[in-house]
């Protein structure tokens, strides 16, 4: 009779602690099977993998690149902290006397590879598991496993994904449709938080787990792909091909340092985790979480969170062994024993958070990709209504007049994501994130409300350049909490929500440190409002400064008016007025004014691409119009002074 072997695919449930699937295995002895193959799947239509093809050969697949701006989907950043929570789960299931195969390809054909040839040497595969993830792909491809399992007589199972703060079956909704469309409503329905989230199962024993089947009788790669054999061989094969993504990009600037310089996989997490709490990091966490600068003021465990290779309630379990004084660990914290304090119980608010990114996934479904975004056909764009219209860099898309046109949206895009658009809080973000795969909370708030309500371009682009360039990608999250910054998501006051760059840059980099760190160019000004919009700058300063022609300075995508203490703040250099655009006005441009890329000839249709820079994108897209009262400037004082009636708190999303 010959053996009996369970696959498991695993895909973002990278872990064997409070695993489901591990923790059945281990507990329940008559499950029934004599082996256990966990296997990873790179899957090509979400990840470059022609660096897995040796010399030089052509990949069967696609290039794995977004439908808008045609961005890869996934950057080096990520892709190299997949590699080292693949390879940690790898060295985790060995301690345990198990194991882990990689492969390279569709899902389904992994699956029906294994099966196959399983089967020529005498095995027969009596399972196959995988946990659901939410995601219009992700569910394609479990269905499409699920049809390889029929077609072969395989028992197929899917998991419930429990890498979240409260269980789905917990929840209290029938159907995802009951689902509240504003998030305080679902908080207040889930309260008190502390008491939903369900226990966190046991880590499986050595020993515990159906032995892993002999490798002789496990089959390889296919062809043209072949697997390292080593953590330096796969970080290497998984980033080769997308780490040029940006040829041109200003270099690292030799001041900055990087505030996420973690390793991925589950090792590293718990480490974080521990050292969260000792450090007091998650007990001052209210208070820090707007920070800029260093490792310490958020978590950054975002990236663990996406991948799974830590679960909410993991957190959740270590904070209560905290606040209840039950973990020793932690005995000499301030706060231990003395029950939740703000911010713990702002830790678990954001988790919540994450949760409902989810369900909001799970309820509008494709919806979340699409250019109107959750409210759907509640948006109307028409030239006599007062909606937001999108610009856009695709010349077959864009709308009769679009200003300025395609041309002219592509410039700005290139200069957006490589952090020259003149406006010092968002330039500083954007080569964060180039250089190092993460940026804060803060700064990404600014971002995307940069490019979706100042400069009214297709908020895709920026959803697009998130998944390829962020280490914590999450889909639910990253998508949901662009569009609800865009206006087209859930939140309540929609497209009124706006943030002021130049404002939020005196608030929380009070002394320009972060902006200086990582654009050097503007580090020689002593003036806040020059570090933070270098126009603004005397003639003299600019010229000590070493800026004299630089484009920030002669060409700033955007201006913004502001007032300092009250006083008005207006450069004494003459405007500059591009020859193309909105045209020429008197007096200085107002924040209301779309200062764009000029259009010159030789400046359409940059790309991303391994030579170019941005690329014409895919897919529909609307024309924008203003949506600031182009009667009056943005105005405000630098220090405690006015704040923005619209601005509130966006979630915490992706820390």
């Amino acid at each position: 009779m010959s053996s009996r072997v369970l696959i498991y695919l695993l895909r973002r449930d990278l872990r064997i602690g409070d695993n489901p699937v591990l923790n059945h295995l281990a507990t329940e002895p008559g499950h029934g099977f004599d082996f256990l193959l966990p296997v990873y799947g790179i899957l090509p239509h979400q990840t470059e993998v022609s660096g897995f093809i040796d010399d030089g050969g052509k990949s069967p697949f696609p290039e794995a690149r977004s439908q808008v701006g045609n961005f890869w989907r996934c950057g080096p950043h990520r892709a190299k902290f997949m590699g080292e929570a693949v390879w940690d789960l790898k060295k985790s299931l060995e301690s345990l006397g198990s194991g882990l195969v990689v492969r390279v390809g569709k899902i389904e054909d992994v699956a029906q590879s294994l099966i196959e040839g399983l089967a020529k040497n005498g095995h027969e595969v009596g399972a196959v598991w995988m946990t659901e993830h939410e995601g219009t792909e992700e569910h394609h491809d479990e269905k499409a496993v699920a049809a390889v399992c029929a077609n072969n007589g395989v028992e197929y199972k899917l998991w419930a994904d429990e890498k979240y703060f409260i269980d789905d079956r917990d929840v209290g909704l029938e159907t995802p449709q009951d689902l509240p469309d504003v998030f305080t409503l679902y908080r207040k329905s889930a309260e008190p938080l502390r008491a939903k989230p369900r226990a966190v199962l046991p880590t499986p024993g050595k020993g515990s787990l159906p032995p892993f089947p002999d490798v002789s009788i496990i089959p390889g790669q296919s062809q043209p792909f072949s697997m390292p054999e080593s953590l330096d061989g796969l970080v290497e094969s998984w980033t080769k091909p997308v780490r040029n993504f940006l040829p041109d990009a200003p270099g690292f600037p030799e001041s900055a340092v990087s505030a996420h310089p973690f390793e991925g996989g589950e090792t590293a997490a718990l480490v974080r985790l521990s050292h969260l709490i000792q450090s007091e990091g998650m007990k001052n966490y209210k208070n820090t979480r707007n920070g800029l600068i260093g490792t310490e003021f958020s978590t950054k465990l975002s990236a663990y969170l996406a991948q799974g290779c830590l679960t909410s309630r993991q957190i959740h379990h270590a904070l209560l062994g905290y606040e209840d004084g039950t973990d020793s660990t932690y005995e000499e914290v301030d706060g231990y024993g003395a029950g939740e304090n703000e911010g713990t119980e702002a830790i678990r608010f954001e988790l919540l958070w994450r949760d409902y990114m989810r369900l909001c996934h799970q309820k509008f479904k494709s919806k979340l990709f699409r250019l109107e975004g959750f409210k759907g056909d509640e948006v109307v764009y028409n030239d006599d209504e007062k909606k937001q219209k999108w610009k856009t860099a695709a010349r077959d898309k864009a709308q009769p007049g679009q200003e300025p046109g395609p041309d002219g949206i592509a410039d700005i895009l290139h200069r957006f994501v490589a952090g020259t658009t003149g406006m010092g809080l968002i330039d500083a973000s954007q080569r964060e994130l180039l250089h190092t795969g993460y940026t804060s909370n803060r700064a990404r708030q600014n971002v995307a409300s940069f490019l979706t309500k100042h400069l009214s371009i297709d908020w895709r682009y920026g959803a697009e350049w998130y998944e390829m360039a962020l280490v914590d990608y999450d889909v639910s999250s990253n998508w949901a909490n662009w569009q609800y910054v865009a206006g087209v998501g859930n939140d309540p006051r929609g497209e009124m929500r706006i943030f002021n760059p130049v404002k939020q840059a005196f608030d929380y980099d009070k002394g320009g440190s972060y902006v200086r760190s990582w654009v050097p160019e503007v580090s020689k000004l002593e003036k806040l409002e020059n570090v933070f919009q270098a126009w603004t700058a005397s003639e003299d300063d600019i010229k000590a400064a070493g800026l004299d022609g630089n484009i920030m300075v002669t060409d700033p995508v955007k201006r913004i008016e502001f007032s300092v203490d009250g006083k008005p703040l207006r450069s004494n250099r003459r405007p500059f007025y591009r020859r193309r655009g909105l045209g020429r006005r008197s007096g200085s441009p107002t924040a209301s004014e779309d200062k764009s890329a000029d259009g010159k000839d030789g400046q359409a249709n940059k790309r991303v691409t391994p030579d170019k820079s941005v690329q014409v994108p895919l897919g529909p897209q609307k024309l924008a119009e203003p949506i600031e009262d182009s009667s009056a400037p943005i105005t405000f004082q630098a220090e405690g002074g006015l704040r923005e009636s619209e601005e509130l708190e966006w979630e915490q999303v992706q820390e």
